[in-house]
């Protein structure tokens, strides 16, 4: 059984604490182990964009998908799709949105878990390569994000055949894009998936004290480094950049995945809360002991890959064309 919990609301400790299996404590504590061989002494935000992608690198190159780079009017990025015959590309799409605190992240960082969701979701998955922190600061990276989803609908894919998935930074792109999208009244996805997304730029959920000393990605300095660079004099709880303080009525269907261990497990606990306030159609999880971006690690981690099944079996669902393979 996959070990996790959908909840409305949890505290860490209990998420953690019920039903994490040896097995799972053992792998994700020799992530842990390799997060802090590269990561320790990384400080400025170039210092670990470099680490995160030298973490990357030892990331298997993923198997029996095809894979071609994409212009998307100017954004660049590759698109995935699964290697079978007669597998029908230019139905289904994913939208995946890297993580990475808006300055770090890449198609090769991200194309694991991008292979992963092509054969599992039997769908075509662009990557984006959006532009990066410190050259580009906010709006530039939601704004590359509409362009390509823009982009997929000009190029003949049904709205209602697209699902937005973005990561950490990228599930903060993601749940923005999709608020942009609304507010001009235009066509959105047919859902939303956003693992550990950063939805509160103010860092207010007390996770980000209480998971201090158990997440070994993400914290306070960081996130304040990020917010500073990424910001500027802009208020952080503009919903316009931090999607807690939107009005998410007439959202799309979404899900958010969470480890226990996270700083930002409030981050998704209160946008979930606030969502289904709202009326939309929530799905959040709490994975018990899962530390920041576990999912980018399904040859890893047995979590990583259920996890990215069941994001995968969100997309299948609300897909309008589902797949008949």
């Amino acid at each position: 059984m996959s070990a996790l919990y959908v909840v409305l609301a949890m505290s860490s400790a209990t998420a953690e604490d019920a039903q994490q299996t040896p097995k799972s404590k053992e792998q994700v504590e020799k992530l842990v182990g390799l997060f802090h061989q590269h990561f320790d002494g990384a400080h400025s935000l170039t210092e670990r964009r470099t680490a995160f992608r030298k973490l990357m690198d030892a990331a298997p190159e993923p198997s029996r998908v095809q894979i071609r780079h994409i212009d998307a009017d100017g954004v660049e990025g590759e698109m995935l799709w699964p290697a079978r015959l007669h597998y029908p590309i230019g139905t289904r799409a994913i939208l995946y949105i890297h993580g990475g605190g808006f300055y770090s992240g890449s198609p090769e960082t991200h194309r694991a878990i991008a292979g992963s969701l092509a054969k599992a979701a039997s769908a075509d998955v662009f990557l984006i390569d959006y532009r990066l922190m410190p050259d580009y600061v906010y709006p530039t990276q939601i704004d590359d994000a509409l362009t390509v989803f823009r982009w997929l609908l000009q190029s003949g894919y049904r709205s209602e055949n697209i699902v937005i998935v973005g990561d950490a930074a990228g599930g903060n792109i993601a749940l923005e894009a999709t608020l942009r999208q609304m507010r001009a009244m235009r066509p959105l996805p047919a859902g939303v998936v956003a693992m550990s997304p950063l939805t509160d730029l103010a860092e207010t959920g007390n996770s980000m004290k209480e998971n201090a000393n158990s997440d070994p990605v993400v914290g306070k300095p960081q996130l304040e480094a990020v917010r500073k660079a990424y910001l500027g004099k802009m208020s952080p709880t503009d919903p316009d950049a931090s999607p807690l303080y939107a009005d998410l009525k007439g959202f799309p269907p979404l899900l958010l995945q969470v480890g226990s261990r996270e700083t930002l497990l409030d981050d998704t606990l209160r946008f979930a809360a606030k969502a289904r306030e709202a009326g939309v159609d929530v799905t959040s999880e709490v994975w018990p002991g899962m530390i920041h971006q576990w999912q980018l690690f399904p040859f890893w981690l047995d979590d990583a890959r259920r996890s990215n099944q069941r994001i995968a079996e969100f997309a299948m669902k609300h897909f309008a064309d589902q797949p008949q393979e």
